[in-house]
């Protein structure tokens, strides 16, 4: 008959199977989930769910013949598969609010690039392809210079007058009152 005293006890020695089995085997599945995962925190999350799926079999492993390393590395790999497999490998994981993981709001990137485009538009057209020459495409002054055929002193006025134009817009649109 099972008493709770005969429970405490296989419980305690459970308890230290499983202290000596962590000790001897830790190391080596820690490592063979990391070489798989290749992710350190990972690697000791799923090795720490393998012990603890070892832990009620831990009496019948340490006396059986069968190579408990073994069987730790193949519960090791199944809960791998398994983490693949999961809604987790998909990132359909809940936050660590319990809220759903937010994708990226690309609206305001949106309404900057829409304010730029409109603020480009108010300049001339000469001061317009100075601007995109020298910011969007990233050329030098002299390499604007050469593509549009004028003098490197002319793209850098028009340069300085469409940021002062653009300053200045800019200032009426944050205080209209000016």
């Amino acid at each position: 008959m099972n008493t709770p005293e005969t429970a405490l006890k296989n419980s305690v020695i459970g308890s230290d199977l499983l202290d000596a089995m962590m000790a001897e085997h830790a190391p080596a599945v820690i490592a063979y989930a990391e070489k798989i995962l290749r992710d350190r925190h990972l690697a000791e999350d799923i090795a720490q769910e393998a012990f603890i799926r070892a832990w009620p079999h831990t009496e019948r492993l340490c006396s059986t013949a069968g190579s408990i390393r073994g069987w730790l590395l193949t519960v090791t790999r199944n809960l791998i598969i398994d983490r693949s497999r999961s809604s987790m490998a998909r990132k359909e994981v809940v936050g660590a609010q319990g809220q759903e993981a937010l994708l990226p709001d690309h609206a305001e990137s949106i309404a900057t690039s829409i304010e730029i485009l409109a603020l480009l538009h108010g300049l001339t057209h000469e001061h317009r392809e100075v601007v995109l020459h020298l910011y969007v495409f990233e050329h030098s002054v002299r390499e604007t210079a050469a593509l549009i055929g004028i003098p490197v002193g002319t793209v850098k006025s028009r340069h300085h007058y469409a940021l002062n134009a653009l300053r200045s817009r800019l200032a009426r649109e944050q205080d209209p009152s000016a």
